[in-house]
């Protein structure tokens, strides 16, 4: 478990992280994200002990990272984005030298690096020279490198970076299963990752967490009932004329014809203002039932932007952030 309280970094005058805290309990997998700038590096550098807090704590498994690194660092298995690797060692002499760095015990290496080497699928290359394999599988070394001493929390930092497709799925299904007896805190910027693999996302701005909840609460949180998705029989044409003519409808855009004689729509009505109602009757006055009606999901993309948007235009007006 991770427990952060009033983390605070300065660097010289300027506020960096600002008053942070959240829980993060065993067997999650969080997504940590936030805009270049936002204080996402320097918060993961402070949970790994790099980097001191100017104040506050973070306690890893109930330890202290300022307090007592040593200890609290062997729970903790750390990727950075760029892992560093030993370009003129093999695979096994690379792990067997982060063994040997994290105390693990002689008679246990040899099957604690199998494994790993199992894990992450690099069994069939761990003879080989890191500086000859890829960069899909110098990520996999860097990975099986926080694995080493079995850590129950590990912080993964841009895990996926430079990894084409099928990489990414591969990555992404060796994270989801190490988060069945793990903590996880994977920082990405690709967004459509994080909601692919946490449960939970942290979104941090200008030094300050700016939302903490489930990708789907954060979509029906932000959207509200102001953007619905709205299945129509009737001619297109004719239904998008009647939807655009009803009080409070900003934008109607048809999201796909079915060929069926129903199209899907997408409406957004102004905020505050519930269209549900008066939808429903001027499309039955008009002879257009209504197949169905459901919020309009936010990707974790438009929650990203909205919510790192907003942040940035109060912070320059000098005014708290007001949450919807």
């Amino acid at each position: 478990m991770i427990e952060v309280k009033g983390l605070t970094k300065f660097y010289g005058q300027k506020k960096a992280v600002d008053n942070l805290n959240f829980t993060i309990n065993s067997g999650e997998i969080v997504g940590f994200l936030g805009p270049n700038g936002a204080g996402k590096s320097t918060t993961m550098n402070m949970l790994t002990g790099y980097l001191s807090a100017t104040e506050g704590t973070a306690e890893i498994d109930g330890m202290d990272i300022l307090d007592d690194p040593i200890e609290a660092k062997r729970h903790i298995g750390y990727m950075p984005e760029i892992p560093p690797l030993y370009m003129d060692m093999t695979v096994e002499e690379y792990l067997n030298f982060a063994a040997e760095l994290k105390g693990v015990r002689a008679s246990l290496k040899r099957r604690h690096i199998d494994e790993i080497c199992e894990t992450v699928s690099i069994s069939h290359v761990r003879t080989r020279m890191i500086r000859n394999l890829s960069k899909g599988y110098k990520q996999r070394v860097g990975l099986a490198m926080a694995l080493v001493g079995d850590p129950e929390t590990l912080i993964l930092d841009e895990p996926t970076v430079g990894l084409d497709p099928i990489q990414i799925i591969e990555i992404r299904n060796v994270i989801k299963a190490l988060g069945r007896r793990r903590t996880i805190i994977l920082s990405s910027h690709i967004l459509s990752e994080v909601q692919a693999v946490c449960e939970r996302v942290l979104v941090i701005n200008n030094g300050v967490i700016v939302a903490d909840d489930t990708p789907e609460s954060l979509s029906a949180n932000i959207a509200g009932n102001h953007k619905l998705d709205v299945q129509v029989a009737g001619p297109v044409g004719n239904v998008g004329s009647v939807l655009r003519s009803i009080d409070g409808v900003k934008s109607v855009v048809l999201r796909t014809d079915n060929g069926d004689g129903t199209g899907n729509f997408a409406i957004e009505s102004a905020p505050n203002v519930d269209i549900r109602k008066p939808m429903f009757f001027r499309l039955a006055e008009a002879g257009y039932p209504i197949l169905s009606l459901k919020p309009l999901d936010m990707s974790l993309e438009d929650i990203f932007v909205r919510l790192t948007a907003e942040e940035v235009e109060t912070a320059s007006g000098r005014k708290r952030r007001v949450q919807k």
